[in-house]
């Protein structure tokens, strides 16, 4: 039987060994935030029972939209269009190829759902409508930070690991995308350490206003918030710059019970700052925003941050602040 003095020396060793070895990170409180803003925002899509497939073909609907938007748009405004815009000849590339990566997300998706024995979605019809190559920009702009959200939202709803890196293999890209647009348009590339997740509804919401109709069978389980507009200070295509404390108007047929606008930004504590709501005011701009913001309308604004589509009315609305 080995000693107390021999036993005492291999603790002693082994402890030694474990403080030589390098120190992982833990995440920081920072980090912790984002995480469980993803997970709450998710709460109720999880009570819906969306399974795995349930989300890629939520994300397949997604792609699709995208894939449509920049093909109809390519068609609709030719190269000069751009190159007025600013954009070089190799910028100009880039964007088309912004579009035929959305493409290939659409042909990977297809193939995911369609290997675990469901019809995947088909395109729907869409009214994205375009005026000028600026606003196709501009909108460009906003879809693809909403894609970034939504497969942030919809990671913590996903069990197979293999779905999930192959969404986190399309999330890198659109980030990507949303950086090059950004750059391209004259505005900071990253203007938050973080992004922002939404929930399922909630990104449906931002994507339903351009959808016109679905082929049956390819439309989704969920139903949309009524829809939020800016009605002052006036929307501007691309980025607003608001001081802190600014006072924002919002139309809505669901706005006569809200009580405060919520203004989902990573840069929130808990997720959503709540700035009390008067119909004829408004809601004053709260202070350290910066890059997207999601706003709605509510019924409560919780001092936790915390927003959940039962306290929702209507919304959200993209604002881009720098």
């Amino acid at each position: 039987m080995p000693s107390i003095m021999k036993i005492a020396g291999a603790v002693a060793g082994l402890a030694a060994v474990a403080s030589a070895l390098p120190a992982y990170p833990k995440l920081t409180t920072r980090q912790n935030h984002i995480y469980s803003l993803a997970k709450r925002q998710n709460a109720a899509a999880a009570a819906l029972g969306l399974q795995d497939v349930d989300i890629l073909q939520f994300a397949l609907t997604l792609e699709w939209l995208e894939a449509s938007f920049y093909q109809q748009g390519f068609a609709k405004f030719s190269d000069d269009q751009f190159v007025a815009l600013g954009l070089n000849q190799v910028q100009l590339a880039d964007l088309k190829g912004i579009g035929s990566s959305e493409q290939s997300h659409v042909d990977l998706l297809q193939s995911s759902i369609a290997q675990a024995g469901v019809q995947p979605v088909q395109p729907c019809q869409y009214n994205f409508g375009f005026t000028d190559a600026a606003g196709m920009v501009a909108t460009a702009a906003i879809l693809e930070s909403v894609g970034i959200s939504a497969y942030l939202g919809a990671a913590p709803l996903v069990s197979d690991s293999k779905i999930l890196s192959t969404a986190a293999s399309i999330l890198t890209i659109e980030a990507r995308h949303q950086s090059f647009i950004r750059i391209a348009s004259g505005v900071a590339a990253s203007p938050s350490p973080f992004d922002t997740p939404l929930g399922p509804k909630a990104v449906f919401s931002l994507a339903a206003p351009f959808i016109q109709s679905c082929p049956a069978g390819s439309n989704l389980i969920l139903t949309a918030f009524p829809t939020l507009t800016m009605t002052s200070p006036a929307p501007v295509a691309g980025v607003m710059a608001l001081q802190q404390g600014t006072m924002l108007n919002f139309q809505s047929d669901a706005a006569s019970g809200a009580k405060f606008c919520g203004f989902t930004n990573s840069a929130a504590p808990g997720g959503t700052a709540f700035s009390a709501f008067d119909p004829a005011q408004g809601c004053a701009l709260p202070p350290n925003l910066a890059g997207t913001v999601y706003v709605t309308l509510t019924s409560a604004g919780p001092a936790s941050g915390v927003l959940t589509d039962d306290i929702t009315l209507a919304g959200p609305m993209v604002m881009n602040l720098s």
